[in-house]
């Protein structure tokens, strides 16, 4: 026998209700005045874009209860915060705070280990930018993070990626009625690809039409990672020597590459 009846935390997710952008802004000025019932009804309303932004985390192995019941912690956070004076849709400013929330219960339930002062100062990056979306009513650039957290721009990056939640290779990039595309069907192998070898190839070749000596500079400067004392020093030459060579060494390379693309261009056109 079917029911009507679909459990989720205990909530009856058939049933929920909706309210309309009047209702909404007549709740809130009541929360903003206090009454508790106008939240809950808040809450009761708005469930249901919870609801919605889970679809965006199943199949992760978490319990979809939990995730529930922390999206809905995030929802309270929004109807808390929310300020009529912004004058942008509810929904707007809601879901990065229920994503934030979730992704932050991920984050910390985590199997890999982020130590206490990078995920510390992850929870201050997370903190400013929730602050400055709801000052501002849109996502803050990372120097204006930088500048609230008394932080540079690459501090920043650091501690908001290092406590992401790792993607896997199976998550859809892009899914539509066909197929879906997956991360790693947008992975290549660098080192194996054609375009990769043929370049390794023409390199190469560029190498070989090089004085001994000229080679030999070349790849201790780009491919041992030596300094031109460095390299002087070995050779037994002055390192103003060393940068004429490198310079003459470089240019015939490229000359030589420009040659080339000139006879790749003629091949082409002659296939055609």
């Amino acid at each position: 026998m079917l029911t009507n009846k679909v459990q989720l935390s205990g909530v009856n997710t058939y049933k929920l209700s909706t309210l309309s952008s009047r209702e909404m802004k007549a709740l809130f000025k009541r929360v903003k005045k206090g009454d508790q019932r106008a939240r809950e009804a808040l809450v009761e309303g708005n469930i249901r874009l919870v609801l919605s932004i889970l679809q965006r985390f199943k199949n992760r192995g978490e319990s979809l209860d939990d995730l529930f019941q922390v999206g809905c912690i995030g929802l309270l956070k929004a109807i808390d915060n929310f300020q009529l004076e912004h004058e942008v849709n509810f929904s707007t400013y809601a879901v990065p705070m229920v994503i934030g929330e979730i992704k932050r219960y991920l984050r910390d339930n985590n199997s890999i280990h982020i130590s206490r002062s990078i995920k510390n100062m992850s929870h201050r990056v997370q903190q400013a930018r929730e602050e400055l979306i709801q000052t501002n009513c849109r996502e803050p650039k990372v120097g204006e993070l930088a500048e609230a957290l008394d932080l540079t721009p690459e501090e920043v990056v650091f501690a908001y990626n290092a406590t992401q939640e790792p993607l896997s290779l199976y998550d859809p990039v892009f899914n539509d009625s066909t197929d879906p595309v997956y991360v790693m069907d947008t992975i290549s192998d660098q080192d194996s690809c054609s375009e990769k070898w043929l370049e390794n190839l023409a390199l190469q070749e560029a190498l070989a039409r090089l004085q001994p000596r000229e080679r030999q500079i070349l790849e201790a400067r780009f491919f041992e990672g030596k300094t031109q004392v460095e390299i002087a020093r070995q050779v037994g030459i002055s390192q103003a020597q060393v940068s004429r060579i490198e310079k003459a060494a470089l240019e015939l390379i490229r000359g030589y590459y420009r040659q080339e693309r000139l006879a790749e261009g003629v091949r082409h056109e002659s296939g055609n």
